[in-house]
């Protein structure tokens, strides 16, 4: 069971950290798989293994560690082949994004670049570039899954049937809740929206007069997100972003550039890249508000005000969270807090930021509301805030009855990844692989 689990934690710092070419020109290298065209090195197989020690540092003493990590390999070039075939299309911009998450964690784990460089035997700029191709290939890989497995469904007996078999192995889930906030920003001054709405005006006539978009947003937007990359927001789906901004980038044409729109954050000016159904690829130049002088008093006041009215019955949190809230995520649900990814919305307690899970632990009873409250994020300007416990669960193990929705996700993926093995194990016989011991 142990070393299974440290076979899990090999192929997850596959994904993780890229693939490497050799790292020490003295040791002998040899080819351990040949997959289609394309040959798997021992020096890959090593070096994955290196970085899998820095990750986790107990799958060291994992016997099975390296025959784990060429069985990933294999299975990733040949899916790399079919997603390749099939055309399958990546988020570049995504991909940028990770590749830095990704370094700062390698450059992490060694005292200087020099130290890095010299383990892997290349320079800083290869290493990224292979950090930045394995993330790639990995997108495709995980687009292509999603393809290809998005209509499996499982049947309660399926359900039921993932649940008597795993019973014993099930996950303990530790003390959850659910909670829903009303967030309100305090206002900027005149002053600062003058500034601002001068230097977005000059962006404006820049562009009118033929200026690219991509380099005036490298040039003067201040989303340090989006800026290096043009100002590139990939694609969002409604409720993703402040209310004036996606009213204005969902009623864009493809290509067409808006007017200066003005946001909570500063003032905008929005082009349209592509849009799907539900969907909009766009990109931005923001010139943000100086907010050196807002007005916290007002900000407080007016959500004591909504507080109370609540608390009267004049009126419903969730009504005034759509209505009033600044996060334009949860006030679409009414101000419930919401899982990005997942769309679930109970938190293990221990894992919410420590001003939040203060005041979680302050609401004993489901419907207890807190007080007014100055939050003061990790990043980001402070906010004033009201929360509504909704939902509050004990520590217990899943159980059918009352974790249905957690286990049923749990066996679609169990059937995913069974089926999306089949499916590699299909390709396998229309590619030629040939793989040695190591």
């Amino acid at each position: 069971m142990k070393n299974c689990f440290l076979r899990c934690f090999a192929i997850a710092a596959i994904v993780f950290v890229g693939s490497f070419e050799v790292a020490d020109a003295a040791t002998a290298d040899r080819i351990v798989a040949v997959v289609g065209n394309e040959m798997i090195l021992q020096s890959e197989v090593d070096e994955q293994a290196m970085m899998t020690v820095l990750q986790y540092p107990e799958a060291k003493n994992d016997p099975s560690l390296k025959a784990g990590i060429l069985e990933t390999l294999v299975s990733r070039k040949i899916v790399l082949t079919k997603a390749r075939l099939d055309s399958i299309v990546v988020n570049e911009s995504e991909i940028e994004k990770s590749a830095d998450e990704r370094m700062m964690f390698l450059r992490s784990k060694f005292k200087s670049i020099e130290e890095m460089e010299a383990t892997f035997s290349k320079s800083y700029a290869v290493i990224e570039k292979e950090i930045k191709d394995d993330i790639r290939d990995q997108q495709m890989i995980n687009n292509l899954r999603r393809t290809k497995m998005s209509g499996v469904t499982v049947t309660f007996d399926e359900v039921e049937d993932f649940y008597n078999t795993n019973r014993d192995r099930l996950p303990l889930v530790p003390e959850t809740v659910s909670v829903s906030q009303i967030v309100m920003y305090p206002k900027v001054s005149e002053e600062a929206r003058k500034k601002a709405l001068v230097v977005i005006e000059d962006v404006q006539n820049q562009l009118k007069a033929g200026g690219d978009f991509a380099q005036l947003a490298r040039q003067y937007s201040q989303d340090p997100g989006s800026a290096h990359l043009g100002g590139d927001l990939g694609y969002s789906r409604r409720g993703d972003f402040v209310k004036n901004f996606e009213e204005v980038a969902f009623g864009l044409e493809e290509g067409e550039i808006s007017g200066i729109v003005e946001s909570r954050f500063g003032y905008h000016i929005i082009q349209l890249l592509d849009k799907e159904t539900d969907a909009v690829h766009t990109r931005h130049i923001l010139i943000v508000f100086d907010r050196s002088t807002l007005d916290a008093p007002a900000a407080k006041t007016g959500l004591v005000a909504i507080r109370n009215d609540i608390e009267s019955g004049k009126a419903d949190f969730a009504e005034m969270a759509r209505k009033y809230s600044d996060d334009p995520v949860s006030a679409k649900y009414g101000g419930v807090i919401r899982n990005t990814e997942t769309g679930e919305t109970m938190f293990v307690i221990t894992a919410l930021r420590d001003q939040l899970k203060t005041v979680v632990r302050s609401l004993n009873n489901i419907g207890d509301m807190s007080k007014v409250i100055r939050v003061e994020p990790e990043s980001g300007a402070p906010f004033y805030a009201i929360f509504l416990l909704n939902d509050k669960k004990p520590a217990h193990r899943l159980d059918l009855s009352s974790d249905y929705a957690r286990l049923e996700k749990l066996a679609i993926d169990e059937k995913q990844n069974r089926m999306f093995q089949e499916w590699i194990n299909g390709l396998q016989k229309e590619i030629y692989v040939k793989i040695s011991d190591i």
